[in-house]
């Protein structure tokens, strides 16, 4: 794969990421606080600790890209947005900012190598394709999570699966993060 196709893949991964976020958050914003608070049988306990989840840590992982430092992020507790429409206008910010970094890396940025502190007080060296697809492989884990937790309510968990192919343009068109 060339430096380009790499760095266009990275970007498609972002509106990929950003379109399934806003679908389910659509869907989630639905549900009543007392739903999308429920305890329910998962990694997190409910919808809304997963999914907040995946934004604090959509945050670090930002944060160690661009130098930042994860413990100067914004974000405190487990459920810095406890309610659904919040959260997803927290997630719409962060995906915007991640297709504008993954859009504008040139190919010497995706060797890049950064430093990350773990939580438990280790550290490694990390490339930044590496943090990357590690991002993306995250972020879809636990959305999966939050797609099956949100099975068991009234709101029919939302389609994230039709997003790179030709024949999935038809189904999607009109939708945000699409283009």
């Amino acid at each position: 794969m060339s430096d380009t196709a790499l760095r266009e893949h990275f970007s498609a991964m972002a509106r990929n990421s950003a379109w399934s976020n806003y679908r389910l958050l659509s869907a989630c914003e639905q549900l009543t606080y007392e739903e999308f608070a429920q305890e329910r049988t998962s990694f997190f306990p409910s919808i809304q600790l997963t999914l907040n989840h995946n934004l604090i840590v959509d945050h670090m992982y930002m944060a160690d890209m661009i130098g930042k430092g994860r413990s100067n992020i914004d974000l405190i507790g487990d459920v810095p947005y406890p309610r659904a429409p919040d959260l997803k206008r927290a997630q719409i910010e962060f995906d915007n900012s991640l297709i504008g970094l993954c859009d504008d890396f040139q190919p010497e940025d995706l060797d890049r190598i950064v430093s990350i502190s773990w939580g438990n007080g280790d550290s490694s060296q990390e490339p930044v394709y590496l943090l990357l697809s590690h991002l993306f492989v995250h972020q879809i884990h636990h959305r999966g999570q939050a797609h099956a937790m949100l099975a068991g309510t009234s709101v029919p968990p939302p389609q994230l699966d039709e997003f790179f192919l030709n024949a999935d343009k038809v189904r999607r068109q009109g939708e945000p993060f699409t283009e």
